[in-house]
């Protein structure tokens, strides 16, 4: 009597420990399946991400070349009138704030 009640004491315990171990097995699923989960996730972005850039870069080069071929890819005249008109606009510009500020100088200035 005595052997069968011990033999049912180590039963029972085996019972409880393999339900701690089914336990920890499930939970160790679970955060694999988490981890698996994140990680499509984040190719799936990086994906995404690819091929924006790859679709940008195709708009810059098209850009690239259609601004290439509206100036001249060598320095044509076009070009360098549209620099001049630039620098000119800027000069043109600066003189117009000086002159300004001659004429109506600012309060500050009067003190």
């Amino acid at each position: 009597m005595a052997s069968s009640r011990a033999a049912d004491t180590y039963e029972s315990q085996n019972d409880q420990q393999l339900d701690a171990l089914h336990s920890k097995i499930r939970t160790l699923r679970g955060v694999t399946t988490d981890i698996y989960d994140d990680v499509e996730r984040q190719n799936s972005t990086l994906d995404e991400t690819g091929n924006t850039f790859t679709t940008f870069a195709g708009s810059l080069a098209q850009s690239s070349r259609r601004a290439a071929h509206a100036f001249g890819s060598t320095g044509s005249l076009k070009q360098y009138r549209l620099l001049v008109l630039v620098v000119g606009a800027v000069v043109g510009l600066w003189i117009l704030w000086h002159l300004i500020g001659w004429v109506w100088p600012s309060s500050g200035a009067n003190v």
